[in-house]
């Protein structure tokens, strides 16, 4: 199995409009960071978790020519603005997308890209297949996936366990019953937004606590935002077996 990170930043990340800050104005291509996603290569399968404003330069980056299926992880815009970018693999495949989604989540797509689900369809428009998941494990093909429900503020976000790897981004607070499905896994991906207290997001001290907690073999950090400072100086600052993720980063597992 691959992962990449396609998106490491926040609404708040790299580069922010009109801010002159030191990571906003870096160099050091640690710092670029796009609205967090991952792609997930197994199976034969392809899979992009979260389609962000970004998505299109995302895929282009990343040279994608081909795609499987999309999952979401919640309605916010960070993480589904660019969906209407999956028309162009619909033109290459000749196929709908599978878009695997909780109802409340496809509501919301529902709402925003009303277009797309139209009783009468503009030619041209995303063509999607919507798959209904919720808490129980559930396969985009061979591929499984188990949601692990967290809490952003009071809106639940689910986390998905694939193998022993765990991703979760946009965590405030996780329920015993959730850790449990986390534990056990060799690779961690958590959110770390900031050093200040924040409403809905694990500062930096918290991700790193809870990081120690699961204790998986290694655990990165994501969801990063411009004012947790520079990829070189933040990394000086984590514990052993615990690194900042960054945009391009692939691991092999």
């Amino acid at each position: 199995m691959t992962i990449t990170f396609l998106g490491t930043g926040t609404s708040q990340g790299v580069p922010v409009i009109g801010c002159d800050c030191e990571v906003c104005t870096s160099t050091d291509k640690h710092d670029k960071r796009l609205r967090t996603s991952i792609m997930v290569e197994a199976q034969g399968k392809v899979i992009v978790i979260d389609t962000g404003p970004d998505f299109r330069y995302q895929m282009l980056r990343a040279g994608v020519k081909h795609l499987d299926a999309v999952v979401f992880t919640h309605e916010h815009k960070d993480h589904t603005a660019g969906l209407d970018d999956i028309r162009a693999f619909n033109y290459l495949q000749q196929e709908p997308m599978d878009v695997y989604a909780v109802p409340r989540v496809q509501a919301s797509l529902q709402k925003e890209f009303s277009y797309i689900f139209a009783e009468y369809k503009y030619p041209g428009i995303p063509k999607l297949n919507l798959h209904t998941i919720g808490n129980e494990p559930f396969y985009v093909g061979p591929v499984k996936f188990t949601p692990i429900e967290v809490l952003h503020y009071k809106l639940p976000v689910l986390g998905f366990r694939i193998h022993d790897f765990t991703y979760i981004t946009d965590a405030k607070t996780i329920a015993e019953s959730e850790i449990e499905k986390i534990k056990g896994s060799k690779v961690l991906v958590i959110n770390a937004l900031q050093k200040e207290p924040h409403i809905s997001h694990f500062t930096f001290d918290e991700a790193i606590a809870f990081a120690q907690r699961i204790d998986a073999e290694t655990t990165y950090f994501t969801h990063i935002s411009h004012r947790l400072g520079k990829h070189a100086d933040v990394s000086l600052q984590l514990p052993p077996g615990i690194q900042l993720a960054y945009d391009g980063l692939s691991l092999e597992l």
